[in-house]
């Protein structure tokens, strides 16, 4: 299952974009508090628990300075994914930022998780934007 979020203009130098994402103690900063419980991290990963559902883990496992950042799945989870964060320098020290998920998931279970996740991630690249404006 692949999901890609719409690309975002953050208004910041795509370096400090990228400087605050490769630290995953600052993801706590784009989760929204009211749905994680139980986190807990470093600077290369992080766990925690979606409220009713399940324990989710990411790892930062390789990245490109300032204009990518792999992330895979980490820990007990439910199947294995990852999840990769584009940046792309746009004009006037703005960055262009878009998140690809991909995971592996049976047709059952797609169903069942493909819309939250899909609203989860945008609403993770709109936390992004509202963060440096």
């Amino acid at each position: 299952m692949k999901i890609s979020t719409p690309p975002k203009i953050v208004n910041q130098t795509q370096e400090n974009v990228y400087n605050f994402l490769f630290d995953i103690n600052n993801f706590k900063m784009l989760f929204p508090e009211e749905k994680i419980e139980n986190w807990e991290s470093t600077n290369e990963y992080c766990t925690f628990r979606i409220k009713g559902m399940t324990d989710i883990g990411l790892k930062r496992v390789a990245s490109t300075p300032n204009s990518l950042i792999y992330l895979d799945s980490y820990g007990k989870v439910p199947f294995k994914f990852t999840l990769n964060i584009f940046l792309n320098s746009t004009t006037d020290n703005k960055t262009e930022a878009h998140l690809e998920f991909d995971g592996d998931v049976n047709p059952f279970l797609k169903m069942m998780v493909e819309t939250p996740l899909t609203n989860f991630f945008n609403m993770l690249s709109d936390k992004l934007v509202q963060k440096f404006n």
